[in-house]
């Protein structure tokens, strides 16, 4: 006899982003919290009778990057109600009250982002963090570091005993703790632990990225082990009779298990289910990639009216499912059978089964509790698909119709376009009608152009001015500030340079990336094993210049300047000259003098919104030996740093951020530049990795290649922390960049940071670089970026 079956009670739209972690609250009853990608975290409360939905009562915000977990703080004396705590990618646990929408108090220690949080005793709270550590704090004090990890914490509990705690690491071990020393190792997952739930107080499950949870006694002996998932478990929650339980994970699911087997499969509309909680009556709250939580119940009184349970079901059959994501299993389209196959029932609930419809694959689950086959979706991607002519959308026919994710992680929007119109209106009206900002119309645009091979009609949009000044002559970053189109991306031999040229996508003719020798294919490399992307030892550097422009323009805008801040001749004349000397290769001017190098310093204090010329200027010089031994070294080295670090304030102006990040990138060239970035790494990457959200492709490329040459320079050294930080910022940064060549550059970058390090591979494993990097496997325009990514792919295998 088939337990009751739950059903869906509601669905909770407000978060912007994913819903990365639920917790049941103490107050109000029946309250739980939930935390976000959006920054936020809430709470929410059931509304009364008849309505079955939840209303947000409080909204919480401190954190400066994204929000990953939340707990309940017990209640005590001095906070009755208790207290939220919460973690982030900003490396910080800000801890809440429900009365106010700011911390209470912020804990600071981590040096990476705190994934897990557990609250125990006397206000004890458990943190973990992709740093490979876990704390314990109390009256908010970090009382001590639980070091023995070699990967990212992505699980911690604190047991009801008082004083045993459990940390799950992406190492793929359990370890338990007792007054701050490892008591105990757990082995059998082969792969990530990603979540931890008590049963009891010598109990607990675990579940993993290999697609298993186990049970697990305290003494060690691992004493079952469930399998039904097809990907990632994420997140696990008890039942109050401490033997069934529910679980969640990246092949679309929430799966109910009672009595050790699992009797329930629900596939939801999104492709990542994060986490999930057990409410107070019985009722299970999921969130998932889509920024919706729903909630499901056994009880009828609770369930949602037929219209809206038949618009979940209408959502969910609307999904695409791509069969590389596994939540499927291994398909082969070409044996796959009719429509007559779904007259047959299944075996058991959730069963998946796939069937052709003439041209398309749709997908289809069983249903124990109605007795009948459910679709949950069309198969995209298999090897039978074809494309259609023209696409049907909002009952007109397009061209194409592309999926837009504008923030990674958010809801996608849906861009139609035929090639008959400007890619440039069509983006234009896309941001207005979606409310996005007008910032992202090149991105758009191109991402159009880019996808519909090139096809624009009408004339191509004007060079314009100086973005910056509003002149027509000097623009740094555009095509005279570096080499020309198909040149090799590192050297300048050959470079291509995404969005210039007369075929922006062109592939003729490229040479090696990194040597500019001769041209290569993609078929050819792909016959080969030989890996030409990484690892990169060699500084990459922005060599490229028009000396004359910068020159005019740094006249130009001294003829404009304030009285105080103007220059002389004499120093505009040593400016030149020592911009002659270092921007070219084979230059006989005269040796540099100290006078020249003082005077570039101090020029480079212009006021902000003429001090670019200045800058590009710096730029080049810090490449000439004498200059990088004088303005890097350790007597005037922090200053510099301290100054280039202030032009690259995310509210600064993108010329100064740009030229600031390239000047950083052109100090790699000498020792004394290689030595001072070194000693400055974390503050300099924590500011550099603040302009990932900068929409502007240069500022974007240059923060690749600084990221690239830190990963370069840490390639053989043991630096776990260090490489952990480079990880980090790379993966925060393919977050948002857009722009290939700067996408390149970051996977060079993750490709050198692991190569040849087993623990650097373990890390990137626990951070997730696997599947956020998948979606560009698959890009061939350019071929390297496609090329290098599978390299990498197979690195972390």
């Amino acid at each position: 006899m088939f337990a009751a079956q739950c059903s869906t009670r509601c669905s909770i739209p407000g978060h912007e982003m994913d819903v990365r972690g639920l917790a049941t609250a103490v107050f109000p009853e029946g309250a739980f919290v939930s935390v976000s990608r959006d920054r936020t975290g809430r709470v929410w409360v059931p509304n009364s009778s008849p309505d079955r939905g939840f209303t947000e009562m409080h909204c919480m915000s401190g954190h400066s990057n994204f929000v990953s977990c939340v707990c309940i703080i017990a209640p005590s004396e001095t906070y009755p109600r208790g207290l939220i705590a919460t973690g982030g990618n900003d490396n910080n646990i800000c801890v809440f009250t429900l009365d106010q929408p700011q911390p209470l108090f912020t804990l600071k220690g981590h040096k990476n982002t705190v994934c897990t949080l557990s609250s125990g005793k006397f206000g004890t709270l458990l943190s973990g963090s992709w740093d490979t550590t876990a704390k314990v704090w109390l009256n908010e004090k970090c009382m001590m570091t639980l070091q023995g990890h070699s990967a990212a914490v992505w699980a911690v509990i604190i047991l009801p005993e008082q004083g045993l705690m459990l940390s799950g690491s992406a190492d793929k071990t359990i370890k338990l703790w007792k007054a701050g020393r490892c008591e105990k190792t757990f082995t059998g997952h082969e792969d990530c632990v990603r979540g931890l739930a008590v049963i009891s107080n010598t109990e607990f499950f675990s579940c993993s990225n290999d697609t298993s949870i186990r049970r697990w006694l305290v003494t060690g002996e691992c004493v079952q082990v469930y399998y039904s998932h097809t990907n990632f478990i994420y997140s696990l929650a008890v039942f109050p009779n401490g033997q069934d339980f529910v679980s969640t994970g990246e092949d679309r699911t929430l799966r109910i298990w009672r009595n050790g087997e699992c009797s329930q499969t629900i596939r939801l509309p999104a492709q990542s289910v994060w986490c999930c909680c057990i409410l107070p009556n019985g009722d299970i709250a999921v969130g998932a990639s889509d920024g919706i939580i729903r909630v499901f119940t056994e009880s009828e009184d609770r369930m949602a009216s037929v219209e809206d349970l038949q618009a979940f079901e209408d959502e969910l059959s609307k999904a695409t499912i791509d069969p590389k994501t596994g939540d499927l299993g291994d398909i082969k389209v070409e044996d796959l059978p009719g429509r007559e196959h779904l007259n047959e029932p299944g075996n058991r609930d959730g069963q998946t089964r796939l069937i052709k419809d003439g041209q398309k694959v749709e997908a289809y689950q069983w249903s124990v509790s109605d007795g009948r086959w459910m679709k949950i979706g069309d198969v995209v991607g298999g090897s039978n698909q074809q494309t259609s002519k023209s696409v049907m959308y909002e009952g007109k026919e397009y061209d194409y119709v592309f999926t837009i994710d504008v923030n990674e992680g958010g809801p996608s929007m849906k861009l139609p376009y035929n090639v008959s119109e400007d890619p440039w209106l069509t983006a234009h009206n896309f941001l207005q009608k979606n409310d996005l900002s007008p910032m992202f119309l090149d991105q758009v645009a191109n991402f159009i152009i880019e996808n519909t091979k090139g096809h624009v009609v009408g004339p191509a949009q004007p060079a314009g001015g100086d973005p910056f000044t509003g002149g027509a002559r000097y623009i740094p970053g555009s095509a005279d500030d570096r080499p020309g189109f198909g040149a090799d991306p590192f050297t300048g031999s050959g470079r291509y340079i995404p969005g210039s040229g007369p075929n922006p996508g062109a592939s003729v003719g490229v040479a090696d990336p990194f040597t500019g020798g001769g041209a290569y294919s993609s078929a050819a490399l792909r016959r080969t094993t030989t890996n030409i992307y990484f690892p990169k030892t060699d500084g990459v550097t922005f060599e490229q210049a028009n000396a004359s422009q910068i020159i005019a323009k740094l006249k130009e805008l001294n003829g404009g300047a304030p009285q105080e801040h103007r220059l002389s001749e004499e120093i505009l004349e040593n400016l030149e000259s020592l911009l002659l000397s270092v921007s070219g290769p084979n230059s006989s001017e005269p040796p540099l003098t100290i006078q020249q190098i003082n005077l570039l310093w101090k020029a480079s204090h212009w006021p902000d919104d003429i001090v670019f010329p200045v800058l590009d200027i710096m730029r080049l010089a810090v490449r000439h030996p004498q200059v990088n031994e004088t303005l890097c070294g350790e007597a005037e080295g922090v200053q510099l740093c301290n100054h280039l670090l202030s032009l690259m304030r995310p509210e600064g102006r993108p010329a100064n951020q740009m030229l600031a990040l390239r000047t950083l990138c052109n100090c790699f060239s000498g020792r004394h530049g290689r030595a001072l970035l070194m000693a400055q790494r974390e503050t300099v990457l924590s500011r550099a990795a603040d302009l990932a959200t900068v929409c502007n492709k240069n500022i974007h490329v240059a923060l690749a290649t600084l990221v690239l040459n830190y990963a370069g320079c840490l390639h053989s050294q043991p630096d776990l922390e260090a490489k952990a930080q480079c990880l980090s910022v790379a993966s925060r940064a393919l977050e948002t960049v857009q722009d290939r060549e700067a996408v390149f550059r970051l996977l060079v970058a993750l490709g050198t940071t692991v190569a040849s390090d087993q623990t650097a591979k373990d890390l990137a494993r626990s951070l997730g670089v696997n599947s956020q990097i998948s979606k560009y496997s698959s890009v061939s325009d350019p071929a390297k970026v496609g090329e290098c990514c599978q390299l990498i792919l197979k690195e972390l295998q």
